[in-house]
């Protein structure tokens, strides 16, 4: 019979959320980050890309980063929505995982960061195809994704999949799609299940508010509609900071009003087109069916307060109960948190993740 989420060699002071369920309650002490390593930067091309749909383009440009020597154990970091690979280069999380001695030492490890199509430097609408481009969907992603692996860097198997948010749910449809693929699979602020309630809700009024809006003319605009950044603000305000944190730092009104003059006067460079096209992309994502096909060891690693993947749904305990060699880890929330957004923060996980992830065995290629 499957052990449901093994417990952690981590001592716990307070009850799991989950049976057996590890708690990182906070951040261990540890050295100070590391210095940031250098990233290298290329595009491969995707010859006669095909699409769920049927659609095809003659080349599909995945643009990638990599930090460490292709010799490197192969491990493949996947980024949220609206992000690229950069996303994982600054000091919460490649100053807390790539140096010597941590979790993933690019001394010992060829990490690769792609930019997903519709993001960055790969492949999307505002490259000139505009609305035309096709409706592509999580598994596009993914498909995309693994020819860049194989094709283009000629790795057969790899160490470790890894995605934060968007890149979790990715981690998910990789560790169903192509299982024989990798040795490990850590899916973050993620839930292996259909988009639903706050999640879809939220997601559905970003996409209206922008192709509703008369300036958005059908995705043929000249000037960036200005219902994007106002609906991208009001959707991490109401999906993202941590119920705790966002008190912490708008104690009262002319605090919380003075939070959110600043990120509406923020500079904002998104495309319209690019946004609605990503944040749609999720519409028909649910590996749940296909769980049990995972043959990679799974760290799930959330949030308690994760205000899309609450914990209180018990979405992660029904359905890891499906997942062979599938472990837990929620990270507590508290005012130091960020909500979704705690997973990003390396800082939070990074010594559990370092314990199992050293207990993972190696298969051949």
């Amino acid at each position: 019979m499957r052990t449901l989420l093994a417990s952690l060699a981590l001592a716990l002071t307070t009850a799991a959320i989950l049976p057996g369920a590890a708690v990182a309650q906070s951040a261990p002490a540890a050295p100070a980050a590391a210095a940031l390593p250098e990233a290298k930067t290329a595009t491969w091309v995707a010859r006669d890309f095909r699409f769920h749909t049927g659609e095809t383009m003659a080349a599909m440009n995945v643009a990638y980063r990599t930090v460490g020597d292709p010799s490197g154990e192969p491990v493949l970091l996947l980024h949220g929505t609206t992000g690229n690979g950069s996303n994982f280069m600054g000091a919460t999380f490649a100053g807390e995982m790539f140096g010597p001695g941590q979790p993933l030492d690019a001394r010992r490890y060829f990490i690769i960061l792609p930019d997903a199509i519709g993001t960055g430097g790969s492949s999307k609408p505002s490259d000139g195809l505009r609305a035309k481009f096709p409706r592509y969907s999580y598994e596009d992603m993914v498909d995309a994704q693994y020819r860049l692996v194989t094709e283009g860097l000629g790795i057969k198997r790899l160490r470790l999949v890894l995605g934060n948010s968007m890149g979790g749910m990715e981690t998910w449809v990789w560790a169903t799609r192509y299982p024989k693929m990798m040795d490990a699979a850590v899916p973050m602020a993620s839930m292996p299940a259909a988009m639903s309630g706050r999640n879809w809700l939220t997601r559905r009024l970003i996409i209206d508010s922008v192709s509703s809006d008369p300036e958005y003319k059908g995705g043929d605009y000249t000037v960036q509609p200005r219902s994007l950044q106002f609906a991208s603000v009001f959707y991490a305000i109401a999906t993202n900071g941590g119920n705790q944190a966002l008190v912490k730092a708008a104690p009262d009104r002319a605090r919380a009003d003075a939070l959110l003059d600043a990120r509406m006067k923020a500079p904002f460079t998104g495309d319209a087109n690019d946004h609605v096209w990503q944040w749609d992309a999720s519409r028909d994502y649910d590996p749940s069916s296909k769980l049990g096909a995972i043959e990679a060891h799974v760290l799930a690693i959330n949030s308690t307060d994760d205000e899309r993947n609450p914990p209180d749904l018990g979405v992660m305990e029904r359905e890891l109960a499906r997942v062979r060699n599938a472990r837990m880890l929620w990270v507590k929330g508290s005012a130091d948190t960020a909500g979704h957004g705690t997973t990003a923060n390396a800082k939070w996980w990074k010594a559990e993740f370092d314990a199992w992830f050293k207990g993972v065995p190696k298969r051949a290629d």
